[in-house]
């Protein structure tokens, strides 16, 4: 009896897997071998002075173009080799490809067409050769091409193969061409082809936030070394160009000797107030509020959150915790700790890249700073009226002190500080006496909003200082009457969050007009809000069961979506929270 066919034997269908591209494989290099001998050839293609016989049937088997052509029945000829061999003409569309290039070109298309492969030497090699498969339609040479290119690119010549991938809308090249300008930024600044871009491709680049320079020095040299490639026809950019510079960022010193001295910028007078705006920022820091002020992604600074103490879950411990997060990293680095931390309800701010304290228990007098500089705490000048659950703020470089609580009742008392002679002094006190009031700075004025009053309840005054007039006004109250908020301003719009409300709810100081902006996940008091990476971010606080949490959301106002973010180290609410720049070396 047979148990099956023997080993010479198979079964109809049965056929090794390869059997069949092993053939097609064999066919295709029989016809190569006769294309390269001429054998039974029936068309002969030119380019660049050479001539390449070949098949018809091959040709269209894997060309669209000559497909169509001999299907047609009138191929486009030149001189006839012989009665029934026709030549057609062939040349690569590659702008300033020479006669060398174009055979080249067709030769490396050829071999493909045949199986035999594709073999590149170089970048424009590659690129006449895209050229060429993509007029004469052959599918897969493009992806073997662009797979070559990618192999090849360096920062050296990622703007010609950008070039290259515009061209040909090869998507895959054209992101990694992008990130490798991002990531070697300066080198490729110092190359011969950066000179030749195009205003709008230099400005696109230097408006990056993801651009991989450590300081914004080199970002300034590239713009300028463009400008100043053909000062005459470009200075009319300087200004364009300028904006996307960050100029907040560069070294005090650099800027006045690169910068303000430097006599294009000095003929601008467009470019004036973007220097007015840094030197406004180096004087006042972050209080002035500049987008430009941000660092770039990855830059040796980085804005980080800086949280301070507060209560554990229950209420009941004051933590003696402060530290640093990087929401970039998702790194936190442990900061030392606030002295005499067993406080709660203080108030905490960011002045010029320091951190401010204040409060923090009934009556408490105590001010400290911590020096991002010297990275250590440094108790400064008291308060006159000692404090608690008040807030301070900074308006025009000087540090206010709001409201609050004594022990026995709620004050209208404000007082100023002056970082430079380190003193205290009396300011316009508030109409009306609040505690546990949402406090921010915006558009030269300082807003207090709601809060508890004088009588305990809950307000929904809006109170405005004019620091101009020296004198509080009222403004339109708000939509809530609620205590234990905060408050942050960005791009002159003012965002209030706490008072176990599950609302950001907005303000617009120029129109006097309250809005809503998103809805929370949950209702929160006594939380944590910061401006950082152009969002506001909740941190912490306590729900509405009374309990803190770790729990921290972002609101972009670009696109008005609240995000959940990595949550806390720990469960905190009335903490200080605020926002300063941080060398990522630390």
């Amino acid at each position: 009896m047979r148990e099956g066919p023997g080993p010479e034997e198979s079964e109809p269908g049965s056929e090794a897997p390869c059997a069949g591209s092993c053939h097609a494989q064999r066919v295709l290099q029989t016809l190569n071998a006769y294309r390269r001998s001429g054998t039974l050839t029936d068309v002969v293609l030119r380019a660049g002075g050479r001539d390449f016989p070949c098949h018809r049937a091959a040709l269209s088997a894997g060309s669209a173009y000559f497909r169509s052509l001999f299907a047609a029945g009138r191929p486009e000829r030149g001189p006839a080799l012989g009665p029934a061999v026709p030549v057609v003409p062939v040349a690569p569309d590659a702008p300033g490809a020479g006669p060398a290039a174009a055979a080249a070109a067709l030769a490396v298309v050829l071999d493909y067409v045949y199986g035999a492969g594709v073999r590149l030497r170089a970048e424009d090699e590659a690129a006449a050769v895209l050229a060429l498969a993509e007029r004469l339609g052959v599918a897969g040479l493009r992806e073997a091409c662009a797979r070559f290119l990618e192999g090849r690119l360096r920062a050296t010549n990622s703007l010609a193969l950008r070039r290259v991938a515009a061209a040909f809308s090869l998507t895959s090249l054209a992101e990694r061409c992008g990130r490798v300008l991002r990531q070697a930024f300066a080198e490729v600044a110092r190359h011969a082809d950066f000179l030749e871009l195009g205003p709008d491709e230099v400005a696109a680049l230097l408006a990056d936030p993801a651009l991989g320079v450590a300081r914004e020095e080199a970002v300034f040299e590239a713009a300028m070394r463009w400008v100043r490639h053909d000062a005459p026809g470009r200075r009319g950019q300087l200004r364009r160009l300028l904006e996307h510079v960050r100029l907040p960022l560069l070294a005090p010193a650099y800027f006045l000797e690169k910068v303000e001295a430097d006599e294009l910028l000095q003929a601008c007078g467009e470019c004036r107030p973007l220097l007015l705006e840094a030197r406004a920022c180096f004087i006042l820091g972050r209080e002035a509020g500049a987008l430009r002020a941000r660092p770039r992604r990855f830059m040796d600074l980085a804005e980080v959150i800086v949280v301070i103490g507060g209560c554990d879950r229950k209420g009941l411990l004051k933590l003696p915790f402060a530290d640093a997060y990087h929401p970039e990293s998702r790194r936190w680095t442990p900061l030392p700790s606030l002295p005499g931390y067993t406080r709660s309800e203080f108030a905490a701010c960011a002045l010029r890249n320091d951190v401010y304290v204040s409060g923090g228990h009934i009556n408490s007098r105590d001010v400290w700073m911590f020096s991002s500089h010297l990275h250590t705490w440094i108790k400064v000048a008291s308060l006159h009226k000692g404090r608690w659950r008040h807030k301070m703020a900074v308006l025009q470089g000087q540090l206010f002190a709001l409201g609050g609580f004594d022990g026995l009742r709620r004050l209208r008392s404000v007082e100023r500080y002056d970082p430079f002679s380190n003193t205290w002094a009396a300011a316009a006190p508030l109409p009306e006496a609040v505690s546990s009031a949402a406090v921010a700075p915006c558009a030269g004025q300082l807003y207090v909003i709601g809060g508890a009053g004088q009588d305990g309840v809950s307000t929904d005054k809006v109170q405005c200082f004019d620091p101009k007039e020296d004198r509080w006004s009222l403004r339109a109250p708000a939509p809530f009457s609620q205590r234990c908020l905060e408050a942050v301003s960005l791009e002159d719009t003012i965002y209030v969050v706490g008072g176990l409300m599950s609302r950001i709810f907005t303000y617009d100081p120029s129109t006097d007009v309250w809005g809503e902006a998103a809805v929370l996940p949950s209702p929160v008091e006594s939380c944590g809000v910061t401006v950082c990476d152009g969002k506001v971010h909740v941190v912490g606080g306590r729900d509405d069961h009374g309990e803190s949490t770790d729990r921290v959301f972002t609101f972009d106002p670009s696109s008005g979506q609240v995000e959940a973010q990595p949550s806390l180290q720990r469960c905190t609410s009335s903490h200080g929270c605020v926002t300063i720049v941080q060398s990522l070396g630390r």
